[in-house]
């Protein structure tokens, strides 16, 4: 109870603290046993009261490392690496403003053959929280065992995974994901389709980053998510297995591999995977229909809508990085991904007048048939100029994705008494070919004042070709349905360029950027015999400038604020003006006209003593895109059109959010440690859609607990939840939800390996809810999924290390534009 009031204590005065501050530099140099370098050593900075840990990094190439600001107090060093004792430093005392103390030198020496292979580093928490991000380390969590990297996301601080996939972050969709550093170039829907088939063990960390530095591609008006997968930067050959078997109500897999070989001049690395996802989707709707005029109820209409879902994917990741000198690397990495998918549905919709008495019942299967495949590779250069960190980088990214969806639909429909009345047959094929090129570079200048310059160039070019063919089958013949058939191109080119400065100055650090980007496209609408050809094109650029300032008031307090502004370009597929098939009363459309949203984010935060931080959020967009929902009258959708719904991205206006988070870590005992997010939001949307003016606002708050138990003999524990209040987003009022999850793990084979057994979802909750209304319509929803798994996994690792190492690449530097593909369905 004491540390509960003192945590609330610390949360409402986190914004008053002030007082005098002392930031110093402690620098050192680590060889191993033959007084060679040892780069890639792991260098913690301990607090030397109780050994907790202050931060964490890596030695460079010549074996030296460096903290800078740290604020005065006592420390010591300790330095891990593969196939040497753990080492520490003498403790040191920092005082006085800017001591800069250099640390004596510190020798490694070399373990028994028997644990040469065991990686030993200083044990991480799931939850990092710095100044200017969060970070998650997944293998601290038990329940990421056997969870794929959407689960993951969806217990990540501030981030929120609505019923389709699609990835909020405090309270705001469009969210750059990006693949160690890299953009995945694919859209919402169906980059959630990419993350539900990516296994957990394939994730070292996962960096939350609300207002990104001009550096960054300036897409994404929440924020960017940069997911980084695991990398062995150990000498020699070493790599891990890991082997997950899941059980809902329907069997799962997904299992990986990570390989290393790194000698003299080369390093070798491959990662690659194989998962099964067997599971299933049933979505409830009920609509009410009421008269324009005299708003009377008119009919009512109910569906049940139940998939089964059978994915798999293969993935193949392989590298090499070659030295030409000990300043310059020049990297290769080829990625292939394939997802067949398979997915059998049944769709029961009973139309009933205004009494409620049922006029018509239509029954309805459906069977779709998936295969994507992308392949992409990187050619990435790094040249060091000298040891003050001069650098210059380059990349050249190529990108494909490919798709072929069949889909057959079987549509019944009975009178009240299921006396057949029509039958009708639908099927479709719709082939999707994405070609994404992109350069760029970076250039790093440090500068005498003890600042650091950056700049860079990058362009991007984009070609998307989207044909939907659809056909009746009429007298047993197969007849083009013109009024669904289409066939739409589209190009995009973007040109941006950069220049970021940051500093250090005393207490104070300094970081601001410019970035320009200039956008053009065109898309073309090819005709058939019942419409005529349509294009469109737009030319635009647009300054972001960005704003970084920290304080750091003393050893416990540190406040920081930053603005920016960032751009969300629409989908290529969502600028497509035609209708696709979901079922016989849900059709999807594109919209030409739609234009990008852009934002202004300011943000204030407070960090206490490293475990407690506060975060005051404001941020409002102009031309905010969101999934709008019309009646079909006028859609073309075919027979009963007053009865369909039609879903597309639209412009709604302008929408305002202001938030405010807290998160902390609280060591309850020297065994259990609680980590605690909380964070509310408010939106407010105003415009006019669809003809009709919207006015709606509403908070949400969310809750996030998660508890650590580290026991002896190998031993640990989780148990987590998360809880949402019912918000608004857009047109959709959403109720509230909550998920609890637990496991165990243990150590075993001389902690070569680890056994994970965990239960997600506990109590079967995770079902999203809620109302829609719009114009003459009002909806209810509830879609169920197979949420609650057992699973039970086995992680091996494995390796010889050898004497001698280079640094490594393997990040590329394509743009957004991966961001905006839309791939593959929803599981």
């Amino acid at each position: 109870m004491k540390k509960t009031l003192t945590l609330l204590t610390l949360t409402l005065s986190s914004l008053s603290l002030i007082s005098q501050s002392q930031t110093s530099t402690l620098s050192g140099k680590v060889t191993d046993g033959a007084k060679k370098p040892a780069e890639a050593a792991t260098v913690s900075l301990l607090h030397a009261k109780d050994s907790s840990v202050a931060r964490v990094l890596t030695t460079d190439i010549s074996g030296k490392y460096s903290f800078n600001a740290i604020a005065a107090g006592k420390y010591l060093v300790m330095v891990t690496a593969v196939g040497h004792e753990k080492t520490y430093s003498a403790p040191v005392s920092l005082e006085g403003e800017n001591a800069a103390v250099e640390i004596p030198g510190i020798t490694l020496n070399a373990t028994s053959k028997e644990m040469g292979a065991v990686t030993v580093t200083a044990r991480k928490p799931f939850i990092e929280q710095k100044i200017d991000r969060t970070v998650v380390n997944v293998d601290a969590a038990v329940t990421n065992a056997g969870s794929t990297a959407l689960e993951v996301l969806e217990k990540s601080p501030g981030v929120t995974v609505d019923k389709d996939g699609a990835i909020s972050l405090k309270g705001k969709q469009g969210v750059m994901v990006m693949m160690d550093g890299r953009p995945t170039y694919l859209s919402a829907d169906q980059l959630a389709s990419l993350l539900k088939s990516m296994p957990a063990s394939s994730i070292d960390q996962i960096e939350i980053i609300t207002n990104p530095s001009a550096k960054y591609d300036a897409a994404g008006n929440s924020g960017i998510i940069n997911i980084k997968t695991k990398k062995n930067k150990q000498r020699g050959f070493n790599g891990s297995l890991t082997l997950n078997y899941g059980q809902g109500k329907y069997w799962k897999t997904n299992n990986s591999f990570n390989l290393n070989y790194r000698t003299g001049k080369v390093n070798i690395f491959a990662n690659g995977g194989y998962s099964r996802w067997n599971g299933f989707q049933q979505l409830e709707i009920k609509r009410k229909y009421r008269d324009a005029g005299s708003k009377e109820l008119t009919a009512i209409f109910e569906q049940v809508s139940y998939m089964k879902n059978e994915n798999e994917n293969y993935s193949l990741k392989l590298g090499a990085d070659y030295y030409l000198s000990a300043k310059t690397t020049l990297g290769i990495v080829l990625n292939g991904n394939m997802s067949p998918e398979n997915q059998r549905g049944t769709n029961t919709s009973n139309l009933m007048n205004n009494q409620g008495v049922t006029d018509s019942v239509l029954y309805a299967t459906s069977y779709n048939e998936d295969l994507w495949k992308n392949k992409s590779i990187n050619l990435n250069l790094r040249h060091q100029f000298d040891t003050t960190g001069r650098e210059l980088t380059a990349d050249i990214d190529l990108v494909n994705y490919g798709s072929n969806s069949k889909q057959l639909f079987n549509n019944t429909m009975f009178d009240p008494s299921m006396n057949e009345k029509s039958f009708n047959q639908l099927k479709g094929n719709l082939p999707v070919d994405i070609s994404i090129y992109s350069a760029k570079v970076d250039y790093t200048q440090p500068l005498k004042d003890g600042g650091k310059l950056e700049a860079g160039l990058k362009g991007s070019m984009v070609n998307t070709d989207n044909f939907a063919g659809y056909y009746n089958l009429i007298d047993n013949a197969w007849e083009v349905d013109y009024r669904k058939t289409n066939n739409f191109k589209y190009e995009e080119n973007i040109f941006a360029a950069y220049v970021n400065y940051n500093r250090q100055i005393n207490k104070w650090g300094i970081q601001g950027g410019l970035r320009y980007e200039h956008t053009s496209y065109k898309g073309n609408q090819f005709g058939n015999p019942t419409a005529k050809d349509s294009s469109f094109k737009r030319n635009y650029g647009s300054l972001f400038p960005t704003v970084f300032v920290t304080y750091k008031a003393n050893e416990k307090n540190t406040f920081g604020l930053s603005l920016g502004r960032r751009i969300d370009r629409p989908a290529y597929q969502d600028l497509n003006p035609f209708l696709f098939f979901i079922d016989q009363y849900t059709m999807g459309q594109g919209n030409p006209y739609l234009q990008p949203q852009f934002t202004q984010n300011v943000e204030l935060s407070h960090t206490f003593k490293s475990y407690l931080t506060t975060t005051i959020n404001y941020s409002t967009t102009r031309d905010y895109m969101n999934e709008t929902f019309d009646n079909g009258n006028d859609s073309q959708s075919g027979s009963n059109e007053e009865f369909v719904t039609v879903v597309r991205q639209g412009n709604i206006g302008r929408r305002q959010n202001a938030g405010i988070s807290v998160s902390a870590q609280v060591p309850v005992q020297k065994w259990w440690t609680a980590i605690l997010y909380t964070n509310y939001n408010y939106n407010t949307f105003e415009g006019e859609l669809n003809g009709e003016q919207l006015e709606v606002s509403g908070g949400t708050m969310m809750f996030n607990v998660n508890n650590q138990f580290k026991f002896s003999k190998g031993w640990s524990a989780e148990l987590s939840g998360w809880y949402r209040t019912k918000g608004i987003d857009g047109q959709i009022l959403i109720d509230p939800m909550y998920a609890v999850s637990g496991g165990l793990a243990k150590q075993v084979l001389k902690n070569k390996g680890t056994v994970k057994l965990n239960v997600r979802d506990i109590f079967y909750t995770q079902k999203p809810q809620g109302d829609i209304a719009f114009k003459t319509t009002e909806a209810w929803f509830r879609n169920s999924r197979d949420s609650r798994v057992v699973n039970i996994s086995f992680v091996y690792r494995f390796g010889k290390p050898l004497k001698d190492s280079k640094p490594s690449r393997k990040t590329g530097g394509a743009g957004d534009e991966q961001n905006r593909v839309k791939m593959g369905g929803n599981n």
